[in-house]
């Protein structure tokens, strides 16, 4: 079985990344690499190589994460509730 070359394309210009490469831009493991993308329906296979969609995979990470807190917000209502 041959090696397989990687890619010199732009990582914002990739339809689909390998496994290790999906771990590297989730900066996770491969297990949970394999695992979010496949929960999130972004596996392919094609031949006896299995590929994740990007396009899929930031779609669902927009869709999990949790917006981002405003600190002068939450600092005013802490202030009013320990007073």
């Amino acid at each position: 079985m041959r090696e397989t070359k990687g890619s010199d394309l732009n990582l914002d210009k990739r339809i689909s990344v390998s496994a290790e490469t999906l771990a590297k831009l989730l900066d996770c493991g491969r297990a949970t690499a394999v695992k979010v993308g496949t929960e999130c329906g972004a596996r392919m296979k094609i031949g006896g190589r299995v590929l994740f969609r990007v396009d899929k995979i930031k779609e669902y990470l927009d869709q999990v994460t949790e917006p981002a807190a405003d600190p002068d917000r939450e600092a005013a209502s802490c202030s009013r509730s320990i007073r």
